[in-house]
């Protein structure tokens, strides 16, 4: 018998009932779940040191907006989540939140790096199902939307490659996008189709080049 031991931490107690509901019906064979909860911040970090000295958790569930602890050094499941990590490196760390801007995520992934980081608005029982047991054996899970945010930061990371960080250097030394084929081993045509990319990558709305250029050195391309 494979003794996982659990610690869910949401304000709201229907849902902690709900994920305990779906993880205790789908669970494999051999696997006996010990959940703990925790509805705020105060609790749940008493419950991770108390776990750290005896018998860490093996996976721990944080939504991200909680009450926060009295003593005002935790104010979110994010904060929590940094706790755990730091004094039980072996557990695994799912973010569950209703956040789903770019920013919030972007954060995360950076702050955290969460071994699964779902959406609640992504979610169906299944899903969450799935999730756990793939935690369990080869993190990271993303649900959908993390996994589209992660998608198409990478690609843009990658778009930006050694031609285009030229054609961006180029230009903002002020070289005329018709004579950039002298130092580039690309057609005008082919110029002005990266260009436009380009443009489409930083969300360059007027089509400006000085726009492109001003977006290229706020991300650090420039």
């Amino acid at each position: 018998m494979k003794h996982i031991n659990i610690l869910m931490v949401d304000d709201h107690p229907i849902i902690i009932e709900g994920y305990q509901n779906v993880l205790m019906a789908t669970k494999e064979e051999d696997q006996t779940l010990l959940i703990d909860t925790a509805n705020n911040c105060d609790t749940a970090q008493l419950m991770i040191n108390r776990a750290a000295k005896g018998t860490p958790y093996d996976v721990c569930f944080f939504d991200i907006s909680l009450p926060p602890s009295e003593d005002g050094r935790y104010a979110s499941g994010e904060d929590l989540a940094l706790l755990a990590k730091r004094v039980m490196p072996d557990a695994k760390i799912i973010i569950l939140t209703m956040f789903n801007e770019s920013f919030r995520i972007h954060n995360i992934i950076k702050e955290i790096n969460p071994d699964g980081f779902l959406i609640k608005s992504d979610l169906t029982s299944m899903e969450l199902a799935d999730a756990f047991q793939q935690i369990l054996k080869y993190p990271p899970y993303y649900s959908s939307t993390v996994s589209n945010y992660v998608k198409k930061t990478i690609t843009s990371e990658i778009y930006v490659d050694d031609i285009n960080r030229k054609i961006l250097h180029l230009l903002s030394q002020g070289i005329k996008t018709k004579s950039l084929s002298e130092y580039i081993p690309l057609s005008t045509s082919a110029i002005e189709k990266r260009k436009k990319q380009l443009k489409l990558l930083f969300s360059v709305e007027d089509g400006k080049d000085e726009t492109l250029l001003y977006e290229a050195r706020e991300k650090g391309y420039l």
